[in-house]
């Protein structure tokens, strides 16, 4: 729910995701779902609420990928984003995509500093692999096991990544 240029951070990357051509758009809500929804209600996405969110991000993953897989049975791909990285643009979602079908590798993953992450595009023979996560245990874990499999696109931004109220105010101070 914080703000950045006249929005929530939900809601911008909700609004970016639309701007692509990945369809459909799934986006998981644990915590306070109820006032997220509020937040985009009005996008054209599907809304799946991870009542296991408790128990850590992989939770959140494994809902969406099911309800994916559920609802589009011929899904080929998924984009894994987080709302909390507010540089995410419309061109580095494409450019995973453009990148994936170029290459053919499996993983596309966002580089920045010394990091591979999200945003990152997994094919769907990954699916089987995201999963098998546990915890708090994200995308990235699959792509440090699977080396071989990933390429990259740099996203100088990425580092950019609001956790907590102290990362929000330094980021606002910042602008």
């Amino acid at each position: 729910m914080l703000n950045y240029q006249g929005e929530t951070l939900l809601r911008r990357i909700v609004h970016v995701s639309a701007t692509t051509t990945a369809k459909p758009l799934v986006v998981v809500l644990g915590s306070n779902a109820n006032l997220l929804i509020t937040e985009i209600e009005e996008a054209k996405v599907s809304i799946v609420i991870n009542k296991e969110y408790k128990t850590g991000m992989a939770s959140s993953i494994i809902t969406g990928l099911k309800y994916l897989k559920e609802k589009n049975p011929l899904t080929d791909g998924v984009i894994i984003l987080m709302c909390d990285q507010p540089f995410v643009s419309t061109a580095l979602l494409n450019n995973l995509m453009l990148t994936q079908q170029q290459t053919g590798k499996p993983i596309v993953a966002s580089s920045y500093g010394d990091t591979m992450g999200t945003p990152a595009l997994f094919h769907k023979c990954i699916f089987k692999k995201l999963l098998l996560l546990q915890g708090d245990t994200g995308a990235r874990k699959i792509i440090q096991q699977h080396l071989s499999k990933v390429v990259t696109v740099p996203f100088e931004k990425g580092t950019v990544d609001i956790d907590t109220q102290e990362d929000y105010e330094k980021f606002i101070e910042n602008r």
